[in-house]
């Protein structure tokens, strides 16, 4: 066994016990433990870590500890000169911009639609799995949006925001401030059923399913090849409108 000892910044305290919060602590650790190991087994997901330094120098993840070392974890590191650092994936989450992509697991279906909302292309199903989630997440390149840490823990999971906030709108307010996504939004481009494109289309096409009042208020009107669903600026619109505007995309 060697003993390394190890300090988390900012946000990564949150899953660390009261005691190892914004301190340095000592950790006993296997004579073959990497940086990755080392810091899942202290309790801080992967994919929640941008930047680690042992003994002053950043590294990646693959990096054997010895005795001794000092880990200093970061979660963003726009104080640094990040030029001259190592950085623990090839593409931070904040510099993915237009093309984010997401996978939501089965306890954020309310954030989904929010992001589809926002013109996010994001996959939710009530009924994938872990492991799904984790083949999907790596074949397509999409950020896993989670409250289950483990599930971040898994290895083919590159990127992905442990979602801290419980209600739907505090979840879309957190995600978009974590990875700077009021400039990327594209509201109302997406069916927030399918998740696929959304394309205007001419009232007389349309008009055959309208509710009568809908008929005689309206003239702008969007379509889902999918579903078939077809969409106008309601009061349901104008109360998403009102959404996106708190997050900065309005």
């Amino acid at each position: 066994m060697v003993t390394a000892t190890f300090r988390f910044y900012e946000e990564l305290n949150d899953f660390l016990p009261p005691a190892r919060r914004r301190r340095a602590f000592d950790a006993p650790c296997a004579r073959a433990a990497t940086v990755k190991h080392m810091i899942e087994a202290l309790g801080v997901p992967h994919t929640e870590v941008e930047l680690v330094l042992v003994n002053g120098e950043s590294c990646g993840f693959e990096r054997v500890l010895a005795d001794g070392d000092r880990v200093a974890v970061y979660p963003k590191f726009e104080a640094f000169d990040v030029s001259s650092l190592l950085r623990v994936r090839e593409r931070p989450l904040r510099t993915l911009g237009h093309g984010l992509r997401f996978i939501a697991d089965a306890h954020l279906g309310g954030l989904a639609r929010l992001l589809r909302m926002a013109g996010f292309d994001t996959l939710y199903d009530n009924n994938i799995g872990d492991r799904e989630i984790e083949v999907i997440s790596a074949e397509q390149q999409r950020i896993v949006l989670t409250r289950d840490r483990d599930l971040l823990k898994r290895r083919g999971v590159t990127h992905g925001c442990y979602v801290r906030a419980l209600k739907p709108e505090r979840q879309l307010h957190e995600i978009a401030g974590r990875l700077d996504l009021a400039g990327s939004m594209r509201p109302f481009t997406l069916c927030l059923q399918c998740n696929a494109p959304l394309r205007t289309v001419a009232k007389e096409d349309v008009q055959h399913t309208l509710p009568p009042a809908v008929r005689a208020r309206h003239t702008l009107f969007v379509r889902c090849d999918v579903c078939g669903g077809v969409f106008w600026q309601g009061s349901h619109w104008q109360r998403m409108r009102a959404l996106l505007a708190g997050v900065g995309a309005l």
